[in-house]
């Protein structure tokens, strides 16, 4: 599964993506981001606060509740406003 981090997000993580194996179902971006939380401080302090950040399972917006099933790929990124 490839992993896209945007933002403070990849500046934190200090990697625009990242490849993982698929996580075991029922897998979730929630269950994503506590493994993503152990690979590094980084990581760690990315996903310290997850009010702030917003995801996207292969490129369509979703909670972080959300069944990730057989998803290639799964976006990071920080709340956004339109105008």
């Amino acid at each position: 599964m490839r992993v896209l981090y945007f933002a403070w997000l990849r500046e934190t993580v200090g990697l625009a993506e990242e490849t993982l194996a698929p996580l075991p179902a029922p897998a979730t971006p929630r269950a994503l981001v506590e493994v993503l939380r152990a690979r590094s401080p980084g990581h760690a302090q990315a996903f310290a606060d997850l009010t702030r950040l917003r995801c996207a399972v292969d490129e369509q917006l979703c909670p972080l509740d959300a069944p990730l099933g057989e998803a290639r790929e799964v976006a990071f990124f920080p709340p956004f406003t339109g105008g």
